[in-house]
């Protein structure tokens, strides 16, 4: 691993606008005019069996981060899973994340929320929306669906206090351009479901025809080193097992690799990560 590419790159304002927007409109011309079939179906009924599901609770006290942003998190996701959920993906179509819930703005309703920015954070409108597309990412590696474009956060900015999944099992976002986009490969359809339960996101992807497997995400070679520009890098690989309905595993494999630099001091008690998260 090449410790230069990961250190942060000092770019001027006007750099990060002029890239965001030659981004942006890449993607818009490649949901336009490129070859890919995106699910854009949504209906109310459900199809008859579950694959698997998981929830997240949506308020979470950070060191250092003002509640209003966690409750207006909330205001964007209400929005953002209303144009998402019962989304039916049909074989051989595409999930976009972000061609399905558009553009956030403020007409449409959404407010400033937290958005991670260069190892830090700020307010911005739509923040928050990351925990849903770590969801559905989280939930899509469970199933035979195929990954086909997922960024993985770059900064590792709160410590591990009461984190039930493997360090870098998200998927981060920002409209359009880091996108989280799924491929059904199999012969039948698959169903998002996603809801906001009193404190919590909760989701579910569904199926026309009965599971065959079941998955086990598990990380390898978890790693923290110290750089030589200063801090620390964190490192693993994140595998998933298959499993058949006899409970035999038929296959272990290779998900991702994750790099991302340390924001917190890493060698943190489990008390002070508590206060610190």
């Amino acid at each position: 691993m090449n410790h230069v590419d990961l250190r942060p790159k000092k770019r001027s304002a006007l750099r990060i606008w002029l890239g965001t927007q030659f981004y942006i409109l890449k993607r818009w011309l490649e949901w336009k005019i490129g070859n890919k079939t995106y699910a854009t179906e949504l209906t109310s009924e459900m199809l008859p069996y579950k694959s698997f599901s998981h929830k997240t609770p949506t308020l979470r006290k950070l060191k250092d981060v003002d509640m209003w942003y966690q409750h207006n998190k909330v205001i964007n996701l209400r929005l953002a899973v209303k144009k998402i959920n019962g989304v039916v993906i049909r074989p051989g179509e595409s999930f976009s994340y972000w061609k399905l819930i558009g553009k956030p703005t403020r007409k449409k309703g959404y407010v400033d929320g937290m958005v991670l920015f260069y190892g830090t954070f700020k307010p911005g409108l739509g923040g928050g929306l990351c925990q849903l597309s770590n969801l559905i990412y989280w939930m899509a590696l469970h199933t035979p669906l195929t990954v086909t474009e997922r960024y993985r956060h770059s900064f590792d900015v709160f410590p591990d206090s009461k984190r039930t999944q493997p360090f870098g099992s998200g998927a981060t976002c920002s409209y359009n351009y880091l996108d989280l986009q799924l491929r059904n490969d199999t012969d039948h359809a698959f169903q998002l479901c996603v809801k906001l339960e009193e404190d919590e996101l909760v989701g579910e992807w569904r199926l026309e025809k009965p599971p065959l497997h079941v998955y086990k995400v598990y990380e390898k070679e978890h790693s923290i080193t110290s750089a030589y520009w200063g801090g620390y890098l964190r490192h693993n690989v994140i595998h998933r097992k298959v499993i058949n309905l006899s409970g035999k595993e038929v296959d272990d494999q290779y998900v991702t690799e994750n790099h991302a630099i340390m924001m917190y001091e890493p060698l943190l008690t489990a008390s002070e990560q508590e206060q610190s998260g």
